[in-house]
């Protein structure tokens, strides 16, 4: 990587901006922005062409921060154990996901995640608490990783849900599921799991 950000140097004399890197081919990492900044360090928007780093930040403390944002969605596309280590289903999977989105909404579908991610993503969860032998829930603020990995989680799990035992691919129902959390949209699976744990919470302050 060039000193100055601007580039990849691939080979001597040979640069390639970030501006031309696209994910899949086609769609720019450019212009994708994260509101909510509290979780900016956590949602990696590092312009790749294809989003596979082979486990490298397995040993590293917070690692799974430095992996490309749209791979960890990849990743949880795999759990249970049935998908275990299909990452090129997964890849697919998500690849037509994001072609569905475009026709959909016109929106580049980078943003669109990162959108569904923002709104998904409880802010407020409970924990055990046991004192003189009486076990109670107390409400806690949730730290920003673990609001983008639940956030990954309730989508991976709407779109596994709404495909199971159903005729509509995964694929369709992965891209319903961005769109709506996207928009904020009760009908989203990862909405509705949001709004139930941060009401949970709510009522054991």
């Amino acid at each position: 990587m060039s000193g100055q950000g601007v580039g990849f140097n691939l080979s001597e004399g040979v640069e390639v901006r970030p501006d031309k890197i696209r994910l899949f081919g086609k769609w720019s990492w450019v212009g994708v922005e994260v509101r909510d900044p509290s979780l900016k360090r956590y949602i990696n928007l590092k312009p790749v062409w294809l989003p596979h780093t082979g486990g490298r930040h397995e040993k590293r403390r917070f690692g799974k921060a430095e992996v490309p944002i749209v791979e960890r969605l990849m990743n949880k596309l795999m759990r249970p154990g049935r998908n275990g280590g299909k990452k090129h289903l997964a890849y697919n999977i998500v690849k037509t996901a994001f072609d569905i989105i475009y026709f959909e909404t016109g929106e580049n579908p980078i943003q669109v995640l990162v959108r569904a991610i923002e709104n998904s993503a409880p802010r407020e969860d409970t924990t055990k608490i046991t004192y003189g032998g009486i076990t109670y829930r107390v409400s806690v603020d949730v730290a920003p990783q673990r609001r983008v990995d639940q956030a990954l989680k309730f989508i991976a799990d709407g779109a596994r849900q709404c495909a199971f035992n159903n005729p509509k691919p995964i694929e369709e129902c992965l891209a319903e599921e961005l769109i709506l959390a996207a928009k904020g949209d009760p009908r989203s699976y990862a909405i509705r799991q949001k709004e139930e744990i941060e009401r949970i919470a709510l009522s054991s302050r």
